[in-house]
């Protein structure tokens, strides 16, 4: 463990942080079905930042952190969204197993890499996402595509990997997949809500193993989960996920996706320019 220097203002801007943090990744965990990680793996990261926590740390209890919380989102937000009957269950069924398949490889790489390839992975998928989200219209359409079974596996397995390794749920990724498949934009955004319980269980529980004595955690981390920041996000995004869901079957989000995007496009310029400076 390592000894964080700072005053008391440092730490109630650092909660401060994390009540925000929790709040806004909670509503746009249920509105976008992004999981709220998207949100607070960057605030999170840049804290860790201040507070003088190693650059080879900063990543792993950010994205571990951040999958602690996602499971508490995700059980919120999946229950919004079933009962406006928005999530797919014979798709959870179908495609759980090879985003679990990848989830565990995504934690094994995660949770032994240098935490500067973690950064590299979020800040590549970040702008994607942020591109996917300013440039491209939700699809709507009553045909659905249906790959074969060996699609649905590499993609599942894509998913679960990347989304370990980002400490995000699921949507990020999922829903452009669905909604490219066919799926309605309310329905792919329910389901993916559920499967960010699928990627952050597993996810959790391989970080906070992986990272049992490592030097140089914060205080309070629970291998690379930081209990005291997951305390403070976790009660934040519970209430705030049902709020997020309900917006989301009442109005148009194509502004939202768009300030959404130009968030994503700086965080992860900013932690492109952290790698290099």
């Amino acid at each position: 463990m390592i000894e964080i220097e700072g005053t008391m203002s440092l730490y109630l801007l650092w909660g401060a942080a994390m009540l925000f943090a929790g709040i806004v990744g909670g509503i746009m965990a249920g509105l976008l079905g992004v999981g709220g990680g998207i949100v607070i793996v960057p605030v999170l990261y840049h804290f860790l930042t201040t507070m003088g926590v190693d650059e080879s740390l900063r990543m792993q209890v950010a994205v571990a952190t951040s999958l602690t919380t996602i499971i508490a989102t995700a059980i919120s937000s999946t229950r919004s969204h079933y009962k406006k009957g928005s999530v797919d269950i014979a798709l959870l069924k179908h495609w759980g197993p090879a985003i679990v398949v990848g989830v565990l490889i995504g934690t094994a790489i995660g949770g032994f890499a240098d935490g500067r390839v973690l950064t590299i992975v979020f800040a590549v998928v970040a702008l994607l996402v942020a591109a996917n989200m300013m440039l491209v219209r939700d699809r709507e359409t009553d045909t659905q595509k249906n790959p074969p079974k060996s699609v649905w596996a590499v993609l599942g397995v894509i998913a679960g990997s990347l989304s370990a390794m980002m400490g995000i749920g699921g949507g990020t990724i999922c829903v452009p997949v669905l909604s490219f498949l066919g799926y309605d934009i309310r329905r792919a955004v329910g389901t993916s809500a559920a499967i960010g319980l699928i990627i952050a269980l597993p996810g959790t529980i391989g970080y906070a193993m992986s990272g049992i004595g490592v030097d140089g955690r914060p205080p309070f981390s629970l291998g690379y989960v930081n209990v005291l920041a997951a305390a403070l996000l976790i009660p934040m995004t519970v209430l705030f996920a049902p709020v997020g869901a309900r917006i989301a079957h009442s109005i148009p989000r194509r502004a939202l996706r768009i300030c959404f995007g130009l968030f994503l496009a700086i965080t992860s310029l900013r932690m492109f320019y952290d790698l290099i400076s």
